[in-house]
């Protein structure tokens, strides 16, 4: 049996052992990646956490605007004692409540409150969003993380496998003189630093598992790998600016400065309010119950009380506290200003480095793939010329070494061109499962 022969049956062998061990499991792909980590991600079960709590904002500024009901009463034991002008005590029961209904007519910053209520709902809305885009991009760069590492020992079994060839090659060609104990020594060292290799990627491809684990919060059995007949096409539209443009307008991060903006705005208008008077009807009713006991004989006091009325409360002078206030707000509007100029340069740059990264890597994907045949031709060219004596061993492993390079290298420019593809997507807002799913298509 010869040793390609014995390598491919090894190889068999290995795989029907895999496929025993994994037995009915189906392979995961994007899609349910992506599903397990948008149900099990925790930094986006986090977001999810504080868009609920932030939710909770607009009953509170709500309830500024609605009217409030309050009760109070008390109950007392009295003990009186008279001395002058004569000795005379006194022991009684004393019993009140009192209902209080406000409603606010006129609270100028309850009501703006209750708008930044509604933009903060808005913004965690968004944030949520873009945390979800955030946590699919993550997916996605943890899977093609894994493929490539899986890739890449791959590539390494090869090319140990090959290496192993041209060593017993090598070692028969010394055994009848035609070639010196050099080439076996050379064959001899591809095949260690290929098995050191195999060492360290088998390692690698263990903690991208654990990697991608961490998102999911599950260990994948296996996953599909790219299609070879990939072929990538230019994103639509096809110039540039317009993905900076829908970035700049449509990003999900200037979307959310957008909406601090309008809240810090709102802000000064909600301190300014407080030199404004405040109009609230009020209704009360209550009631007062004495017993008093008096020369031995109980006596009974009992009044009942209902208003209803409008209050007014003008703020005159509180120590300059609330300019200060109004100050401090204008502030944190620039701030604010600041933050949603530093979102769009940021969408901008996001936008024109993915654009570049899928331009590029098209490029890339179709010179790798032309490269490779021809180191496919420039190994099956030197393996012919070792055998007719015109070239030497480390030929041959240098161009074995070449042709999987090269596999290596168009595998992660596939993957890098998937990722910037994703990463355009979510520059401009617009990253889903829609496009997770047409990535999806791409896998076996």
């Amino acid at each position: 049996m010869t040793l390609r022969r014995r390598v491919l049956t090894k190889a068999l062998l290995s795989a029907g052992l895999v496929l025993s061990m994994t037995g009915l499991h189906a392979a995961d792909d994007l899609l349910s990646i992506a599903r397990d980590a948008i149900g099990n991600d925790a930094q986006f079960q986090s977001a999810r956490a504080q868009r609920l709590a932030t939710g909770e904002k607009l009953p509170q500024a709500r309830a500024g605007l609605l009217p409030s009901l309050s009760l109070s009463g008390t109950t007392q034991w009295n003990d009186v004692q008279v001395r002058k002008p004569t000795d005379r005590d006194a022991q009684y029961n004393s019993h009140n409540f009192n209902f209080q209904l406000t409603q606010p007519l006129f609270r100028w910053g309850n009501w703006v409150q209750f708008e930044q209520g509604q933009l903060q709902v808005a913004a965690a809305e968004t944030q949520l969003a873009l945390a979800r885009q955030d946590v699919l991009l993550r997916a996605a760069q943890a899977y093609f993380d894994l493929l490539y590492a899986t890739d890449v020992l791959t590539s390494i079994e090869a090319q140990k496998g090959a290496a192993a060839e041209q060593r017993e090659l090598a070692r028969r060609s010394f055994e009848v003189g035609t070639v010196t104990i050099t080439d076996v020594h050379e064959a001899q060292a591809r095949l260690d630093l290929a098995t050191a290799q195999e060492i360290a990627a088998r390692s690698d491809i263990e903690f991208k598992r654990h990697a991608l684990a961490l998102i999911t919060g599950r260990v994948p059995d296996a996953l599909r790998g790219l299609r070879t007949d990939v072929r990538f096409s230019l994103p639509e539209p096809a110039r540039m600016e317009d993905w900076v443009e829908r970035a700049q307008t449509d990003g999900l991060g200037v979307l959310i400065q957008l909406s601090n903006r309008e809240i810090a705005s709102r802000e000064i208008e909600r301190q300014r309010a407080g030199h404004y008077p405040n109009v609230d009807l009020v209704a009360t009713y209550g009631q007062n119950k004495t017993v008093i006991t008096f020369a031995g004989n109980p006596l009974a006091n009992e009044t009942t009380s209902g208003t209803v009325g409008v209050q007014v409360t003008v703020p005159l002078f509180q120590g300059l506290g609330q300019e200060s206030r109004v100050h401090e707000s204008a502030y944190l509007l620039d701030r604010a200003h600041a933050e949603l100029d530093l979102a769009r340069r940021n969408a901008s740059l996001q936008a024109r480095q993915a654009w570049l990264g899928v331009v590029n890597g098209i490029a890339q994907s179709a010179a790798l793939r032309a490269a490779q045949l021809s180191s496919q031709s420039s190994l099956d060219a030197n393996k012919l010329g070792y055998e007719v004596g015109v070239r030497i061993n480390i030929d041959v492993l240098n161009a074995q070494q070449q042709l999987y390079v090269t596999r290596r290298d168009l595998a992660r420019s596939n993957y890098d061109t998937l990722m910037s593809q994703l990463r355009l997507k979510a520059a401009a807002g617009q990253l889903g499962d829609d496009e997770i799913a047409a990535v999806n298509a791409l896998l076996e």
